[in-house]
């Protein structure tokens, strides 16, 4: 059975302190990112469930105000989260170029890496919009590190999902949602498995919406920007992906079991950082949003350092 629900937020309410809860947002055209980042009132519809996943959620009447967002799914219901690389021919190209080639060599399959949460807290990784990209100590300076945006949009698998048809595959699907995929490019290109230097502490913002499967019913129209201190550095459409989501769940489901709440990240488009002949990195004091249409919204994140600490390797 489809949920009751359209956009999905999870969050704290005012006047009833750490509780959680889950809600769709009264206005229907609300950045609910943007303002709650603007200290503006956000009313949602509470949702009697207590997790996004479950089945029977229902939209009620009663009416919150939103005093801090979480990420959409709880932390608890991720059971490990795929994220895909040089899924847009745009960014694959602009990859190929600062390895001087003219233009990139498609893949036949999808190149993707897993984060690694599969044994350990997913927490360690995860935030919401509004919480800070903190930077860990491992990747000073930073202007060697290279500590780099993604705009992606993200797939939530809704039920288990195994040796699933391209046609089926977004029945598959609950809902979708933003993030940003940040990276850490020394790490990433020194290391082969890019699971260390995509699973820092306090580094992957989620967020803001889950937006429903039935109402999002095409993930191919989705435009993704990358806003870096009031400068938009990456402006795409999911319509540009090499493998779409039909595609990326079919394959990644082969003779794999895909739980429900996998989260998918799909790639992003060009724009990023380290390719620049004038190289972007984030810094402390920055401010990155990745704004996604489709219902989902802005992600609004600050970064900041992790406080010094005596090195352990």
């Amino acid at each position: 059975m489809p949920p009751s629900w359209s956009r999905l937020v999870r969050f704290h309410a005012k006047g009833h302190g750490k509780r959680v809860f889950l809600g769709q947002p009264v206005d229907p055209n609300i950045d609910v990112g943007v303002a709650v980042h603007a200290g503006h009132t956000v009313k949602v519809y509470e949702i009697s469930a207590n997790s996004a996943l479950d089945e029977n959620a229902r939209v009620t009447t009663n009416i919150l105000d939103i005093a801090h967002l979480l990420t959409p799914l709880s932390l608890d219901d991720i059971p490990v989260v795929r994220a895909l690389g040089l899924n847009y021919s745009d960014h694959a190209d602009e990859a190929a170029h600062l390895a001087g080639r003219a233009k990139a060599d498609l893949p036949d399959f999808p190149f993707y890496s897993t984060r690694c949460i599969l044994l350990q807290d997913p927490s360690t990784s995860l935030i919401a919009g509004g919480e800070p990209i903190v930077l860990p100590n491992i990747v000073r300076p930073y202007e060697e590190h290279l500590p780099d945006y993604e705009v992606e949009l993200a797939i939530v698998i809704g039920k288990t999902a195994k040796n699933v048809s391209e046609e089926d595959a977004l029945d598959y699907v609950l809902g979708y949602t933003g993030a940003n995929d940040v990276s850490f490019r020394k790490w990433q290109n020194s290391i082969p498995q890019w699971c260390f230097s995509k699973s820092f502490d306090k580094t992957n913002p989620l967020g803001p919406v889950l937006v429903s499967a039935r109402t999002l019913s095409d993930p191919q129209t989705v435009s993704l920007k990358s806003i870096f201190n009031g400068q938009v550095v990456q402006n795409g459409s999911s319509r540009n992906q090499i493998f779409n989501v039909r595609r990326t769940v079919s394959f990644l489901s082969q003779s794999t079991t895909l739980p429900p709440g996998t989260v998918i990240m799909t790639g992003t488009p060009a724009g990023v950082g380290f390719v620049r002949k004038n190289k972007l990195w984030l810094k402390p004091g920055d401010e990155i949003r990745c704004e996604l249409g489709g219902g989902i919204g802005t992600l609004v994140n600050t970064v900041v350092a992790e406080p010094p600490q005596k090195a352990r390797l």
